[in-house]
């Protein structure tokens, strides 16, 4: 196969581990990362609930999914990743 057909990889899908204050709700958060370059759907499941903030698992598929621009929309939104868990990677021939 000729290599100028292979191009390059490209992230499919994320899952991130997130700390988020209450405010913007999950729904907020999840409209602004799926506004991002590369992110055709977002799912938020909320894993632990404290006084002060939310302990969330964001996950975010796309054809070219750019993480640190989802980075930067969830930091812009006051939220902290604390991992990436999972990173589903392809590439098209």
């Amino acid at each position: 196969m000729d290599d100028s057909l292979v191009k390059s990889p490209t992230i499919k899908r994320v899952v991130l581990d997130v700390l988020k204050p209450h405010q913007p709700t999950i729904p907020e958060l999840a409209s602004r990362i799926v506004s991002c370059n590369g992110a055709n759907r977002v799912k938020i499941s909320l894993a632990e609930i404290d006084q002060n903030t939310e302990s969330i698992k964001v996950q975010v598929e796309g054809s070219n999914i750019n993480l640190e621009t989802i980075k930067t929309c969830i930091e812009e939104m006051g939220a902290t990743i604390h991992s990436v868990d999972e990173v589903e990677v392809a590439r098209k021939v």
